[in-house]
């Protein structure tokens, strides 16, 4: 199922080089003000553009097809449709076969048979996440003073990035990179414990996004190298500031009026033009595989909107 959230439901379907993709976005309440022009910033964020991403270029304009009228929400399921208009399927016809290391190809042809879609990684595709970038802006709306900010904290372990990437591009190779992202003015109180806390629900849409590969909260995984009274939060005053935010802003799976902080570890993109070894199903053979198309040499690039768009998701779900 590809269904996400009770209070907030959204409901993402298409494919990468299908002829279009979208969202529905249902429990948002009647009366918000919500135009096409509300999406332009987030998805201009979202679009190739930069050295080191992709050269294909979609309009991205959305359609908001039910759940609006007059400029505003009308408390029905709001559907918003995107089209694919500079698709290049026949990129991608070789790797039924002979599937792409590091990428769905095998694992959606053993689940879903020969009925799998390929074609730029189909609906596994990191095309897809234009549907939750724009569920992203409707439940940034929704959530009222909360703000949601993310930004790369390196490129392929260096900051600046500039020379890594033009390296691992002319080696036709690509990089990961790590994202932290920050909540402010969140209310204390949000979450539950154990399988709706504030991590889980935010994790399980960061781990939604093509490509990561971990996330972290506050401290993280430093957290074990510390002693207790390193890693604790004194607190400051009677809003419950505290002196410093190892926790990342949560505390027993619901917000503690800090800031929430957390990492995302993206890995480097799958489909990349150096050589590689690897099994071709159909010559039953160890081949070498070189993928052609348009990808990004680094995907992490365009990822701060997508998981800012995320969080604003699970808060909102709240």
């Amino acid at each position: 199922m590809n269904i996400f959230g009770r209070k907030l439901r959204l409901s993402i379907f298409g494919e990468s080089h299908g002829a279009g993709l979208g969202i529905i976005v249902d429990g948002v309440p009647s009366g918000m003000p919500l135009s096409t022009s509300d999406f332009t910033a987030d998805l201009s964020r979202r679009r190739p553009g930069a050295p080191g991403t992709t050269a294909r270029r979609e309009g991205d304009a959305v359609t908001i097809l039910s759940g609006v009228y007059n400029g505003f929400s009308t408390g029905a399921p709001i559907a918003l449709l995107f089209s694919n208009d500079n698709a290049r399927p026949s990129d991608y016809d070789k790797f039924a076969e002979h599937p792409r290391p590091g990428h769905s190809d095998y694992s959606s042809r053993e689940k879903f048979g020969n009925f799998a879609d390929l074609r730029g990684g189909g609906h596994h595709s990191g095309r897809v996440t234009i549907g939750i970038v724009a569920a992203g802006v409707i439940a940034k709306k929704m959530l009222g003073q909360i703000t949601i900010s993310a930004k790369i904290l390196e490129i392929g372990g260096k900051n600046p990035w500039d020379s890594a990437l033009e390296e691992a591009g002319k080696r036709g190779d690509s990089l990961g990179g790590i994202i932290e992202c920050r909540v402010t003015q969140v209310p204390a109180g949000l979450g539950e414990p154990f399988f709706d806390s504030v991590e889980s629900q935010i994790s399980h849409l960061i781990f939604s996004i093509p490509g990561v590969r971990g996330v972290e909260f506050g401290d993280g995984f430093a957290s074990a190298r510390m002693y207790g009274s390193q890693h604790n939060d004194p607190i400051a005053d009677s809003s419950g500031r505290t002196s410093k935010n190892g926790a990342g802003g949560v505390n027993g799976g619901i917000s503690n009026g800090n800031d929430i902080v957390f990492r995302v570890a993206v890995k480097p993109t799958s489909s990349i033009a150096a050589p590689q070894e690897t099994y071709n199903f159909s010559t039953k053979k160890v081949e070498r595989l070189v993928v052609s198309g348009r990808h990004d040499t680094c995907f992490a690039l365009r990822l701060p909107v997508v998981i800012e768009a995320a969080t604003a998701i699970a808060l909102a779900n709240f």
